[in-house]
């Protein structure tokens, strides 16, 4: 079957390529420093648990949650997996 301008390994290297930024990401988000005691956003205490399972952390959960869907409805256009993409 003929791939046209894709070479041999395209599809796989776009997964590969998609999951690394994915991955990059996720790792420059994550809190560095020391964790905070009271959450900067609504001043809750933070449990001592969450403070050690989160290095870093400066949010609640309920504060986080909330950042995670908003940050989740502005999560840009994955251009990749666009139905124009050059890999058709």
């Amino acid at each position: 079957m003929a791939t046209g301008w894709a070479g041999d390994g395209a599809v796989q290297d776009q997964i590969d390529a998609t999951v690394e930024d994915a991955v990059k990401r996720a790792r420059s988000r994550l809190q560095k420093g020391p964790s905070l005691t009271r959450c900067e956003e609504c001043d809750a205490p933070i449990p001592e648990a969450r403070r050690m399972a989160v290095p870093g952390v400066r949010l609640c959960v309920a504060c986080q949650e909330a950042h995670d869907r908003e940050e989740a409805a502005f999560s840009g256009y994955n251009r990749r997996g666009s139905k124009d993409s050059q890999l058709r």
